[in-house]
């Protein structure tokens, strides 16, 4: 049976989930609330009380509308980290918007093709090209000079081109 003071401890780990915190705000003196906390976490009927609370604790947040909010606060607040943090967690949540269903048709992928060579431009395309398997089948022994008007393609963010999928991380 705990007395007053581990009961207030387990409670109080229960939400701050640190041992000087939670001894603390049981009451013991900020000068050995480390060491008070420390031994009251070797005491299996303090873990026992921790862990039933803990299974106690019920939660109603939506996780969902809670990141939309952070994303929508943090936006609108010019915190562009924070922002694209939410909408990292929320792709990770919501699972990719297309749901592995990227169209893989031959007319759908020589337009991507297409699209990325144009954002790599003429010089890049032309070295990619050379380290292909096929490649002396275009090119001889000389270099190949670009036009002027191909030097540099078209910015990425021109072009609509499906983007590929982030692989998922876990934690």
């Amino acid at each position: 049976m705990l007395n007053e003071k581990q009961e207030k401890f387990s409670q109080a780990y229960v939400l701050h989930r640190n041992a000087t915190e939670a001894a603390k705000a049981a009451g013991y003196a900020s000068e050995s609330a480390y060491n008070q906390g420390y031994r009251l976490l070797q005491k299996q009927e303090v873990i026992d009380r921790v862990h039933e609370l803990e299974q106690e604790l019920v939660t109603d947040v939506d996780v969902i509308k809670e990141m939309e909010s952070q994303y929508e606060f943090a936006k609108a607040n010019g915190h562009t980290n924070s922002a694209i943090k939410a909408l990292e967690l929320l792709s990770r949540i919501r699972g990719s918007s297309t749901d592995g269903k990227i169209s893989t048709d031959k007319d759908t992928l020589e337009v991507a093709i297409i699209g990325c060579l144009n954002v790599l431009g003429y010089e890049k395309v032309i070295s990619l090209l050379e380290k292909c398997d096929f490649a002396h089948y275009f090119f001889e022994d000389t270099p190949i000079s670009p036009p002027e008007s191909l030097t540099e393609g078209p910015s990425l963010e021109s072009l609509d081109l499906p983007l590929p999928e982030e692989p998922e991380y876990s934690i």
